[in-house]
């Protein structure tokens, strides 16, 4: 299976003026250059209020979560590939501690555990990378990270106090003995870390915590903090970047009413950078509130919802236009670097402890309501897939390719869209559902402007808006008033490279050619400047990538947009026939299990005995030869599932409606079998379930079982 890279990687990091007199020197890469070219160019690299500036020029990058520990190694390079030709130019990366120190003093760092084999594989592809250090890290792993035998001794976690320091020493100790030789000034791809996460204390054990990093070895160019909650008291202005994030919507969230929470503000332009809707299971109401100072950083995230993941009692399911609308709000609210979290999907890694589950298993590294801390929610066992644009088993999803137009034109146009105010000249404060307003923002330097609109609100039904003109810059467009359809969401220039306005989104700028997207239901009007006269072209349709509309103006149907300089794709699978499974039903389901809620006042999932009672399948004729690249797509419908390959636990999934997923490349390579043990749907559940889910009846049925 042959994975090329045709996205540009412009990589933009290093080292950053703080408060010292001096900068560190970086390494930025030749993008596109074979691993014998490479070439190290030293640049000096700055931030200020407005963005990261490298080598004298603001750059607007894009950064995407990935978890190693979370992907078998062997597939690290193709997946890393992938996000380079999604747009990404930096990876954010959790370092999970129970991962790594799950019985105490034994460290793994072995296999998909392996942090310098995956930071290698980041350099060899010219992929800077945030680490995220913990101690606390949450990602929705068993503790938040923390291991079960930090609880026995006898102190407060992620708190200034002798025995958690000590620990912490280590920890950051074995990590800098990954990362030694790989960090920014070496060459390597580290370029930044962040400290623990959602902490809301003293900034005080913050700077603890650098301190320990920096006694260990570390030595990068800057360090950043979540910028949410508001912690008790500040760092020091300079210490740590603050980066924020939202979500369209939460599993996290106690409610199991659809649109629950504020989660709706992620879709309106506003000049507040954080969330409140972010872990309200543990922080509860938080007013829109930052700490002071905060705004003079560069307004960056690192948790914008690339997807969503499926609690038990909250299943949600996200749509490709959830993901696309926030980053173009985001965006168009000031943000100068794009945080997805997740932007890949994952599966939890065995456990190698034995522990207390029912039948003397190795513990599960999840999180859920029985564990001893960040027990919130009650997670699925193995599968990590976020609904994200790449998916657990590195699948490219339909918000993959729609991302990708943002990207390109933040890569683009990044020293143009830094140093821009942003200007609100609708509501910022928009109630759930109001349709009254059409949500738009614009970002302005001089007299040249990107127009940012969003008629899109998750599951709320947003009319198309009528007699629509902007006037931005003095510049009043259209000619005459269009109507913005509904669930629109585009970005328009004025006075941008010859472009007095276009009615049509900008994507990119690539060897003097300037392409723009048509969007649809919306006429595509251009004004250019000719000879010192303004010329408009009306109802202009597409041509594509090789034929102008206009001198070097190229307009692209929305499909063209999005594959833009795209060649091929990661996806692409060789055509050759794959057999048939065969789904035989072995026996019903037992009598239901009583669904208990837990110490988190929401349901819990099912344990390891329950399953004895579920209906079980066998999925038999599956290919022996030529897996690679081929996914087994269960459709389903029930409670939740679980998939056996000789016995183990491989894969599970909690219903929400979309499909039961499963690599087939992961099987061991005598297993032609699977086994698919299924607990029944039942009447009132306390659970979330959304409307794409079919859960009228009770019971369990497998719809289809197919190879793609």
């Amino acid at each position: 299976m042959k994975k090329r890279s045709m996205m540009v990687a412009f990589v933009m990091t290093a080292s950053l003026f703080l408060a010292s007199p001096y900068a560190h020197q970086s390494v930025v890469y030749a993008a596109g250059a074979e691993k014998s070219e490479v070439k190290a160019v030293i640049q000096e690299v700055k931030w200020d209020s407005r963005s990261l500036i490298i080598g004298g020029k603001r750059v607007v990058p894009v950064m995407g979560e990935v978890h190693y520990s979370r992907i078998p190694a062997e597939e690290w390079k193709t997946e890393v590939r992938k996000m380079k030709d999604g747009g990404v130019t930096v990876i954010a990366a959790y370092v999970f501690w129970n991962h790594v120190e799950e019985m105490e003093g034994v460290y793994n760092w072995s296999g998909q555990r392996n942090l310098r084999r995956f930071l290698e594989i980041c350099k060899e592809e010219n992929m800077p990378v945030v680490l995220r250090l913990g101690p606390f890290c949450h990602g929705e792993v068993r503790n938040g990270g923390i291991p079960d035998w930090m609880f026995a001794k006898g102190c407060k976690m992620r708190e200034e106090n002798k025995i958690f320091m000590h620990y912490c020493k280590q920890l950051y100790r074995q990590i800098f003995s990954q990362v030694q030789g790989l960090q920014w000034k070496d060459g390597g791809p580290v370029m930044a870390a962040q400290f623990d996460n959602e902490y809301r204390g003293r900034g005080s054990y913050l700077m603890a915590l650098k301190r320990i990093a920096l006694n260990a070895g570390f030595d990068l160019p800057f360090y950043t903090r979540t910028g949410w909650p508001e912690l008790r008291t500040p760092v020091p202005y300079g210490e740590m970047i603050p980066l924020y994030g939202d979500y369209a919507d939460g599993f996290w969230e106690r409610s199991i009413k659809e649109t629950a929470g504020n989660y709706y503000k992620a879709f309106n332009f506003k000049a507040f950078r954080s969330s409140t809707a972010i872990a309200s299971e543990q922080l509860g109401v938080q007013k829109e509130k930052l700490n002071k100072g905060d705004e003079e950083y560069p307004y960056f995230t690192c948790e914008l919802g690339g997807g969503m993941m499926t609690s038990y009692h909250r299943r949600v399911y996200l749509y490709p236009e959830d993901a696309y609308s926030m980053a173009l709000v985001k965006l168009g609210s000031g943000s100068n670097l794009l945080g997805y979290y997740m932007y890949h999907g994952g599966t939890n890694p065995e456990g190698f402890q034995r522990g207390s589950n029912d039948d003397g298993s190795l513990i599960y590294l999840n999180e859920n309501q029985k564990t001893l801390a960040t027990n919130y929610n009650d997670l699925p066992v193995k599968t990590y897939d976020f609904q994200a644009p790449l998916g657990e088993f590195g699948q490219i999803n339909p918000h993959y390719y729609m991302l990708r137009k943002i990207h390109l034109f933040m890569h683009d146009y990044a020293e143009t869209l830094a140093p821009m105010d942003a200007v609100f000249p609708c509501e910022q404060d928009i109630p759930k559902g109001d349709d009254t307003h059409l949500r738009w923002a614009y970002r302005v330097e001089g007299n040249s402007a990107f127009v940012f609109v969003n008629n899109y609100e998750r599951l709320q039904n947003l009319t198309a808006k009528k007699n629509v003109r902007f006037d931005v810059c003095g510049v009043r467009f259209p000619q005459r008033p269009i109507t913005v359809p509904a669930g629109a969401m585009c970005i328009f220039p004025v006075n941008i490279d010859g472009i007095r306005y276009a009615t049509a989104q900008i994507i990119a700028k690539r060897e003097g050619k300037i392409y723009l997207e048509q969007i649809k239901g919306v006429p595509t009007e251009i004004c250019v400047e000719e000879g010192g006269r303004q010329k408009v072209l009306k109802n202009v349709k597409a041509k594509g990538t090789e034929k102008p509309v206009y001198g070097n103006i190229y307009l692209v149907d929305s499909q063209t947009a999005e594959r833009l300089f795209l060649s091929g794709t990661s996806s692409d699978k060789a055509t050759e026939d794959v057999p048939t499974p065969i789904v035989t039903k072995m026996s019903n389901a037992g009598v239901p299990r009583k669904i208990t809620v837990g110490v988190q006042k929401v349901a819990e999932e099912p344990v390891d005995a329950d399953f004895k009672a579920a209906a079980v399948y066998t999925i038999d004729n599956l290919p022996m030869k030529e897996r690679e690249d081929r996914i087994l797509t269960i459709n389903y419908r029930g409670d939740c599932a679980r998939l056996y390959a000789g016995g183990k636990l491989v894969a599970d999934n909690f219903y929400n409606g979309r499909p039961f997923l499963f690599g087939l490349w992961r099987l061991p390579e005598d297993c032609g079998k699977l086994e698919l043990r299924i607990l029944p749907l039942q009447k009132d559940m306390p659970v979330y379930f959304p409307r794409e889910a079919d859960v009228k009846e009770p019971g369990e049925e497998v719809k289809s079982v197919v190879i793609e």
